[in-house]
């Protein structure tokens, strides 16, 4: 059994704490490495060497820090199917989502290019009799991210390249579930010029997140992942005396208007809630159509195109639609969900519960489902299922579809398809949500935008890349400068009478 390890100070490590975890081929169901939970102590020991060297990096210029992510940006296209393979090995999603994947965080990468213009600071000429103020925007130190298994490539990058570019060591935890790509990462940052030491990986389970939380050294942690455990992390990261932003969980919701293009918006359902298994943040998993007319144009679109989804491993080539969910955990979380929606009474249109696929019966496969009829009250509707189920909830009005994404506690994303601009302007200035698609469903912003939710997939007030990412990850640092007259007044050769 192949044993990863953790990357401390330029070099794999192995594992000291004699715990380890298994990461599944989720096609398979089979164990395919065994990955070390770090303990305490070697948390302490990448943070005892991110502290040493952070303060040479923070002392390299902005513009050279920044060259650092030109050619880790080239290093990331010229290995990117090899990042996709590992990738889709371990997370199960098809090769073309896990590029996609990849692409999400090169794409920060390449913002952060950008360092130089984001962190210069402000200047006052004359803010008072030969006083001159300003501002400059300074490392925090040594920082932290605990990333999530669904997106092991981007979520990573949104994290670690602001930070690193901003002049920081950075220690990630990412999921256990797959570690393969954040390992390779750092690797590819090192080959990218980046200095022993600046970026390492510790893997590892709760243990380690408490560790990053207590140990004084770290000064931020990034996380993204279930609301219970974000709100965990900001709570007790805060204590602390961290800076901290958490992400966590989604319902997002999507409201198809009578007048929408029904094809463009049945095509869109299917592609936001299903694609990677629904195994998304940003996944539509709720379909408000607008009226009973509305809902049955909706349903038979959706019916055949959901019934025609071609689901299997990623070997199988590109046409995949989606792959297995994670883990075998995962699948049966989302059958229980699939089923407490029969018994309160949604009615079930299209039944996946018995999906099989030949070869692969042992493999994590999720068939694809979709409820109709189903109302706020059932656990279908409250709860994030995180697999391929799409909801739909039958509004009446317009009124009643936007007051349901306005009181559902999760407001990662949402999106409105309708061809009535004044709809559209409204819902986009009413909705109490983060993130808003209008014709266009999964609204992830690009990265010189910020990516975050409102209520409770959220946890701090600042979001993620864009420019958040460099207030985030510095200091600002104000000064107010005055200079007695001095030189410049010449040689003087006798002592001036007093005034």
């Amino acid at each position: 059994m192949t044993e990863l390890t953790h990357y401390i100070d330029g070099k794999h490590v192995k594992g000291t704490s004699g715990r380890f975890a298994d990461v599944f081929n989720p096609a398979t169901g089979e164990v395919q490495y065994k990955v070390p939970l770090a303990s305490a102590a070697e948390l302490a020991m990448a943070v005892d060497v991110a502290a040493r060297v952070q303060p040479q990096w923070a002392a390299v210029n902005p513009q050279r820090r920044a060259r650092v992510m030109m050619k880790f940006v080239d290093l990331l296209n010229r290995d990117m199917d090899k990042l996709a393979e590992a990738l889709s090995r371990e997370h199960g999603k098809t090769i073309p989502d896990a590029k996609g994947d990849v692409q999400r965080g090169l794409e920060v990468v390449e913002y952060c290019i950008g360092a130089p213009q984001m962190l210069k600071g402000e200047f006052t000429d004359s803010a008072g009799p030969g006083i001159d103020m300003y501002s400059m925007r300074q490392a925090l130190g040594v920082t932290a991210g605990i990333t999530p298994f669904n997106f092991p490539a981007m979520i990573p990058m949104w994290m670690f390249a602001p930070a690193i570019v901003c002049g920081n060591a950075f220690i990630l935890k990412p999921s256990e579930r797959d570690p393969s790509v954040p390992l390779m990462l750092a690797e590819l940052m090192e080959e990218a010029g980046l200095p022993k030491g600046v970026s390492q990986v510790v893997n590892g389970d709760k243990e380690a997140v408490d560790a990053i939380i207590e140990h004084p050294v770290i000064q931020s942690i990034g996380f993204v992942g279930s609301t219970p455990i974000a709100e965990y992390i900001y709570g007790r990261g805060c204590s602390h005396g961290k800076r901290v932003q958490c992400f966590g969980g989604a319902k997002n919701h999507m409201i198809i208007m009578p007048d929408a293009d029904m094809d463009q918006a049945a095509d869109a359902l299917v592609g936001a809630g299903y694609g990677a298994a629904g195994e998304r943040c940003m996944a539509i998993s709720v379909a408000l159509p607008v009226g009973e007319e509305t809902a049955d144009r909706l349903i038979e679109k959706l019916v055949p195109r959901i019934e025609k989804l071609k689901v299997g491993p990623y070997t199988a080539g590109d046409d995949i639609d989606y792959g297995p969910v994670v883990t075998e955990a995962a699948k049966r979380n989302i059958l229980g969900l699939v089923q407490s929606g029969v018994d309160q009474g949604a009615e079930l249109v299209v039944d996946g519960r018995d999906f099989t696929l030949q070869g692969y019966e042992t493999g994590f496969f999720v068939g694809p489902h979709l409820f109709d009829r189903v109302t706020p009250d059932m656990d279908i509707y409250k709860k994030e299922i995180f697999g391929p189920v799409l909801s739909t909830v039958r509004a009446g009005s317009y009124e009643e579809a936007i007051n349901l994404a306005i009181d559902h506690e999760y407001g990662n994303g949402t999106a409105i398809f309708t061809r009535d601009g004044d709809t559209a302007r409204d819902f986009a200035n009413r909705i109490n949500i983060g993130m808003v698609g209008i014709n266009v469903p999964i609204p992830v912003p690009l990265a010189y935008h910020t990516f975050g939710g409102w209520k409770k997939s959220v946890f701090g007030d600042l979001n993620q890349h864009g420019p958040d990412a460099f207030k985030f990850y510095t200091r600002t640092k104000t000064i107010t400068s005055r200079w007695p007259s001095g030189i410049k007044e010449g040689g003087e050769f006798n002592f001036k009478p007093m005034d």
